[in-house]
């Protein structure tokens, strides 16, 4: 099972993986860390993170890049429109709403929504997973910013579908590295608050968090985030100043051209980073705009100075935590900054300004939201086993759910009366149940709605769901329990909704069963008395105790009507007891904005097909390329070490098709299909293989004709030695060997006088198989004979009395004769120490022998 995470950037992506010893962060193709969030779409294929970056600049307008900006957002987000005018490719409004990007793709213009595109980023940062640890990879932990709306978290895990991936959990970034933190200290305290602000300046936005530590847990008490205050925004001031510069100074408009936009956004971004350490900073580009090279300095404080507006609203996110955390700026220990964009050092003063102390860079700025989200995904499987460490997550938003007034209010006209209550208020834990109940006759509808839209500039409601048909048995109106979650990435349903009905039965209950059926009851206990509250969600809010729970923490407060139920069934003995007979109706599911089951299944075929469709021309570009390397390798080779092996009438036919392959590369050639291509390869290879093969025969004969030699000589020594190791084989044996030794020298001295006559170029007689071939057939035949054990002695046997039996044990002698006399057993233990005498005679030998080797 594949444990992996991944940090998701506006810019970059980044792979995570854990292994035994900890969490490494993998390379991708090009062995860097950051692989760039980027696709771009070909005449023929896409190119996707460092490839698609490589052809950015070549196809400004197809490459697609940006994507968490786009996801989840209607078409006419303001803050959308803002996006989009610094991206080079185009956006129009889909019929939902939402935006559709334009690009082209196989030779035609084709729309891809941001989810898809996203999906394919995925996908390629699966791959450089899946390559890492040569595993399949499906579960996984995705990082997402803490502002993601409930409809970017559902774009975030449809694009994880599309890419094949399965997520445990979508983690806030800034928990994720509040984690990596500090699931690694081994000092934290165990009862004193450790409380540590965590500053994420990425390349489009701003989060703060603030978490407590204690041994073994974290809490994250606050959460806050600026949506539009990142790097990019910095490169966006030093853009715009050096466009009006060049259009003063070199009357050239860049915004008119996406391609000299492209190039001076990247010369921009280099010239920030420089600022960061230097005090002034250089802009040089050659060929910008109509072929014309421009050139520019700026220094730091004029580059602040133009930031001003930026740096102005950096405070604003550290005081609303603080606020929200409920401690003061005194309370927090420690300062950690993360994120690429906070190398800028006016940003650092800032905080140290704010905070009164400086901020620390104890991690890895561009990784620890990676390694977190493998930590997380770590925690979460079964596979590896991670030190005790609990993540107490707060949800940064408020949600409420809405409905009209029952039927009979209706009837009264207060039905137009919408009526909410908030279920899920900021900084409840994540995940989270909470149940509901209503009275109801007939199906009824309840919307799911951010109670504040203020900090998110999103539509308000986020889900509608339909609860019904049913029917209640006594045809009034029904009490209906309904469950609302909020699961681990943060999303928000409606997960049930069941039926009650209650009959009162007398039952005589033990403590302990009234104890069990509490679990059952408690939900529904309280009753109201006034039918105008009826809909006010029966007066109580309840948390429901469900599995995902998170131990130990409160998902809201249970109002008082809960409690009695509780008491009286623990300290009732007999009692009458209501039996409530429980129906579980159904509930559709409408989310605004989403994707559908079948659009989403749609989108995954097509992903796999625009896979399989690069698959097919990177193999076509690797066949392409073993043409041309067979080409220029074999003509080099024909003047240099192949010379000797090919006559010069060869060489000339098989040069001059190598030039016109050469040529039909270049020319109609340039693009073909790869059984083309592999036709032409094998075609060379009919000129090419003999000649290849002719010297490879040169190269290897000598050294296996020297181990046939070596085993000639060894195994005819061996026959002719008089090393009493071998005198128990027989002579016969022996001359078997030197025979067989003779005919393959003899073999080989023709064989070898055959090839000597030989030119280079001509076809081999002696071949090194054949030679091998010889060599094994004389091991196969000498190595039994010449490594014949020696027969060893038995031991003596105990004479036998004439008059009394023999003692047990030696009466019997294995493959011996038992009336065999003390003289009979020396004579032929003699006989057997000299290597001769009759078989017969021997007694039979004993486990243990001498092994002799020929060689």
């Amino acid at each position: 099972m594949s444990v992996v995470g991944f940090d998701l950037g506006n810019e970059s992506g980044i792979v995570a993986v854990a292994r035994q010893r900890g969490i490494d962060v993998v390379l991708n193709d090009e062995s860097k860390r950051e692989t760039p969030a980027i696709v771009c779409f070909g005449d023929k294929q896409r190119f996707i993170g460092t490839a698609g970056a490589a052809s950015t600049m070549m196809n400004p307008k197809n490459s697609i890049s940006q994507m968490k900006r786009l996801i989840g957002r209607q078409f006419s987000d303001p803050q959308l429109q803002r996006d989009l005018k610094a991206l080079p490719f185009i956006v129009t409004e889909g019929p939902d709403g939402y935006p559709l990007i334009h690009a082209r793709y196989l030779g035609e213009m084709r729309t891809f929504t941001p989810t898809q595109v996203l999906g394919m980023v995925l996908s390629d940062l699966k791959g450089i997973a899946e390559k890492n640890l040569n595993a399949a990879v499906v579960d996984c932990c995705i990082g997402i910013p803490v502002y993601f709306t409930d409809l970017q978290r559902r774009a975030v895990l449809d694009a994880a579908t599309i890419a094949g991936l399965h997520p445990l959990r979508l983690i806030h970034e800034t928990t994720a590295t509040a984690l990596a933190y500090g699931i690694y200290k081994t000092d934290l305290p165990e009862n004193d608050q450790l409380n540590v602000a965590f500053v994420d300046i990425g390349h489009a936005s701003m989060q703060v968090c603030i978490a407590g530590f204690k041994k073994g847990q974290l809490k994250i008490l606050a959460h806050s985030f600026d949506q539009s205050l990142g790097g990019r925004d910095f490169d966006e001031v030093i853009f715009q100043h050096f466009a009006a510069k060049f259009k003063e100074d070199y009357k050239i408009d860049v915004s008119q051209n996406a391609r000299a936009c492209l190039r001076l956004r990247a010369a921009c971004e280099k010239l920030k980073k420089v600022l960061s350490a230097n005090p002034e900073a250089p802009l040089n580009i050659e060929c910008l705009m109509d072929e014309k090279d421009v050139r520019g300095s700026i220094k730091r404080e004029e580059f602040e100075q133009i930031s001003i507006p930026i740096l102005e609203r950096v405070k604003r996110p550290l005081e609303k935590a603080i606020s929200e955390s409920g401690l003061t700026i005194e309370d927090v220990h420690m300062v950690e900054v993360v994120g690429s964009g906070s190398r800028v050092p006016a940003i650092i003063r800032i905080l140290t300004e704010f905070f009164g102390k400086e901020p620390r860079r104890t991690m890895n700025a561009s990784e620890c939201v990676a390694r977190g989200c493998a930590l997380q995904c770590a925690i979460l499987s079964p596979t590896f086993k991670v030190r005790e460490f609990q993540v107490n997550e707060s949800f940064p938003f408020q949600i409420a759910l809405s409905w009209k007034g029952s039927a009979p209010e209706a009837q009264n006209g207060a039905g137009d009366n919408q009526q909410s209550t908030i279920v899920f208020s900021k900084g409840n834990p994540i995940p989270s149940v909470k149940a509901l109940t209503f009275y109801r006759s007939g199906t009824f509808t309840v919307d799911v709605q951010y109670a504040d839209v203020s900090e998110l500039q999103a539509p308000a409601k986020i889900s509608t769901y339909t609860i019904g048909p049913f029917q209640s048995a006594k045809g009034e109106r029904a009490k209906v329990k309904v469950k609302a979650r909020l699961n681990l990435h943060g999303i928000v349903s409606i997960e049930s909704a069941t039926l009650l009905e209650e009959e009162e039965v007398e039952l005589q209950v033990s403590k302990e069963q009234s104890k069990e059926s509490t679990s059952m009851d408690t939900d529904e206990a309280s009753t109201n008395t006034t039918p105008a509250s009826s809909n006010d969600t029966d007066v109580n809010m309840q948390d429901a105790k469900g599995p995902a729970d998170i131990t130990g923490a409160e998902n809201g407060v249970p109002e008082s009507g809960d409690k009695p139920a509780q008491m009286e069934t623990d300290t009732k003995v007999e009692a009458p007891k209501k039996k409530v007979k429980k129906t579980n109706i159904p509930v559709a599911e409408f989310i605004y904005g989403a994707m559908v089951p079948a659009d989403l299944q749609k989108a995954v075929e097509k992903e796999f097909e625009m896979a399989l469709q690069d698959r097919v021309m990177e193999e076509t570009k690797d066949k392409k390329n073993a043409v041309e390397a067979y080409v220029y390798d074999m003509r080099n080779k024909l003047s240099d070490k192949y010379q000797e092996f090919v006559t010069d009438s060869q060489r000339e036919e098989l040069t001059a098709t190598l030039q016109e392959v050469e040529d039909w590369l270049y020319e109609e050639g340039e693009d073909e299909t790869k059984g083309v291509y592999t036709a032409k390869l094998e075609e060379l290879k009919k000129q090419g293989d003999p000649i290849e093969e002719r010297y490879k025969e040169y190269t290897e004969r000598g050294s296996v004709i020297d181990q046939l030699g070596y085993c000639i000589n060894s195994y005819r020594e061996a026959a002719m030695s008089n090393d009493p190791k071998f005198d128990h084989i027989d002579l016969a044996e022996k001359q078997k060997v030197l025979n067989e030794c003779l005919e393959a020298e003899a073999w080989l001295r023709e064989k070898k006088q055959q090839q000597d006559t030989l030119p280079k170029h001509a076809d081999p007689v002696l071949l090194s198989a054949d030679v091998k071939k010889k060599a094994e057939a004389l091991d196969r035949f000498c190595r039994p004979i010449m490594t014949k054990p020696r027969p060893k002695p038995a031991k003596p046997a105990t004479p036998e009395a004439p008059t009394t039996p023999p003692p047990q044990g030696s009466e019997q002698q294995h493959g011996g004769d038992a009336s065999a006399g003390a003289d009979t057993n020396h004579s032929a233990n003699d006989k057997a120490a000299d290597g001769g005498g009759d078989a017969s005679e021997e007694p039979m030998e004993t486990d243990k022998s001498d092994a002799t080797s020929a060689a």
